[in-house]
């Protein structure tokens, strides 16, 4: 299946039907967010990948009107971004190119911590849509949820450093799901109100 027909067919699950991923695929999908491409290589993030059902329960308390998804989902993987600068910073002395070190400092840094942390926050984002076409890529139906209680994510993730910013429920639809494409078309605005040419 080419791209625009994985991206006219992937849908935001409501639905899940409680089988599980193969752990084959979980690595797939491991190693994908690992080379996801952020502003500079920052790579200002974590992955957790919570398959145990205890585990993805007492998260699923914590996720409003997302907690029967989660439930179902075969799992939740939260991405988080860093809250501490200092060990941002650290990361990037170890791992980075001076050029790449001397952006951030000259550039992004003096824009203080409020600019600094929605600069690094937004990196996670983008590694959010590249997920999510990895996962369409290898029929895993996903399901990207901002409405969960991002404190109490904290409080039992426990990631010092690291605040939640957003989670995905992944698995296998439900073949009764409402919100499929072929039972639910796609509702997006048209082409020439969204798309430009100069």
């Amino acid at each position: 299946m080419n791209f625009l027909d994985l991206a006219k067919n992937r849908y935001t699950t409501k639905v899940y039907q409680g089988k599980k991923i193969s752990e084959e695929k979980i690595e797939s999908l491991k190693e994908i967010l690992r080379l996801a491409p952020s502003s500079i290589n920052s790579q200002p993030w974590r992955f957790i990948f919570v398959s145990d059902e205890k585990k993805k329960q007492e998260l699923a308390k914590f996720s409003f009107f997302n907690e029967p998804k989660i439930n179902n989902a075969s799992h939740l993987v939260v991405f988080l971004g860093f809250d501490n600068l200092e060990k941002f910073e650290s990361q990037i002395r170890k791992y980075l190119l001076e050029g790449q070190i001397n952006y951030y400092f000259q550039n992004v840094k003096p824009k203080g911590e409020e600019a600094i942390k929605k600069w690094l926050h937004r990196q996670v984002y983008i590694s959010l849509g590249y997920f999510l076409s990895a996962c369409a890529s290898m029929d895993i139906d996903s399901t990207p949820m901002e409405g969960i209680q991002l404190e109490k994510y904290d409080e039992i993730l426990k990631q010092d450093g690291y605040k939640t910013l957003f989670a995905v429920a992944i698995g296998y639809r439900d073949p009764n799901d409402s919100n499929q494409p072929s039972k639910n078309p796609k509702s997006r605005l048209p082409l020439e109100e969204i798309v430009f040419e100069l």
